[in-house]
């Protein structure tokens, strides 16, 4: 396979190397994924993650197997294990079901490894258009508020709801961004705040209790989040804590905005109750570990309830950003899921 490389992917030597997104942004480590295995270990433990790039990786490393010599039994096997790996974001199952269809072809190495390129240079041209279809409904002298990550390290572009807000801020349109905490693992806090002070874009870090004080003071003019999924009504799967932003936004009447690709919709999914939610080690909440050891602040019997993702309805989005276009909450409303551009 050709040489490749995005913020936190890349393909060298007929290897498939990720951004160890853990070490952000204290440092930047490339780990190999040269086996199914230690894929799924990487997205286990959050080293790759973000819905797009979690799908992009594994169609990577299935074209690498195939042209590296495995054959289509070992290929179907690795591509179940990999589907498996991350229950709640559909960008996986989506961009496997591609890959999957490439592997019926007689010739199937090639067309894995056309396939898996592909994906990747339409992750890219999906972002972009998420971002400016987004960057058109932000007002000027806007103050934005985010949640999670959402940027170049989630995808192989620009991003999706931080893409919009780089593409704002570059036609001079945000004045600040608000960048919650975010569990697990504190990933707007770490990687973000990493990106926006990247991008030269002004933040100021909150915890996740800080929103609603900051929205109750006129602090707050939209707030921008992505999506692990949308069921077919509207009903958006992200991380723990959007629902909770959603409805505090509802209430002080600010826009509520949802910016994901194509690939996050399921046409297959009636509504949010059908979409299951991972649930993380105790541990995450329990206490904290790192390069610099371990430490524990509950109790060591502390029973321990840690969903990854929360559910948030379709009645609290003012709109979602789609690749092909925005839908409305007027459109949701009346029964239709369908770009109005």
């Amino acid at each position: 396979m050709q040489t490749l490389q995005t913020t936190s992917l890349r393909v060298s030597q007929n290897q498939l190397f990720i951004l160890d997104q853990q070490a952000l942004p204290q440092q930047k480590i490339w780990l190999p994924a040269d086996s199914v295995e230690a894929l799924v270990d990487h997205i286990h433990a959050l080293r790759v993650r973000g819905a797009p790039l979690i799908g992009l990786s594994a169609s990577l490393l299935l074209a690498l197997l195939a042209e590296n010599g495995a054959g289509r039994d070992e290929l179907s096997d690795a591509l179940r294990t990999l589907r498996a790996s991350r229950p709640t974001a559909v960008n996986l199952m989506n961009n496997l079901d591609r890959m999957k269809q490439a592997l019926t072809q007689e010739d199937f190495a090639p067309a894995l490894v056309a396939e898996a390129v592909r994906l990747v240079a339409e992750d890219k041209q999906l972002c972009e258009r998420i971002a400016c279809a987004g960057s058109a409904l932000v007002k000027p002298q806007s103050r934005l508020l985010t949640h999670c990550n959402t940027g170049g390290l989630a995808t192989a572009g620009v991003g999706t709801a931080l893409g919009v807000i780089a593409r704002a801020h570059e036609a001079g349109k945000v004045v600040n961004v608000w960048v919650d905490e975010t569990r697990p693992l504190l990933q707007g806090g770490r990687l973000t705040a990493w990106e926006l002070g990247e991008l030269g874009i002004p933040y100021q870090l909150i915890t996740d209790s800080m929103a609603a004080s900051l929205m109750a003071q006129g602090q707050v003019d939209a707030v921008w989040v992505g999506a692990d999924r949308i069921a077919a009504n509207g009903d958006v799967a992200n991380k723990i804590g959007t629902y909770s932003l959603a409805v505090l936004a509802k209430y002080h009447g600010i826009p509520f905005y949802v910016a994901a690709p194509h690939t996050t919709l399921d046409r297959y999914c009636a509504d949010g109750n059908a979409i299951p939610i991972e649930q993380r080690a105790a541990s995450e909440v329990t206490g904290v570990a790192g390069s610099f050891g371990a430490v524990q602040w509950a109790a060591q019997d502390a029973k321990v309830y840690n969903p990854a993702f929360d559910v948030t309805p379709a009645a609290l989005i003012s709109g979602w950003v789609l690749d092909t276009g925005v839908v409305t909450s007027q459109a949701v409303k009346a029964g239709v899921f369908r770009p109005t551009a």
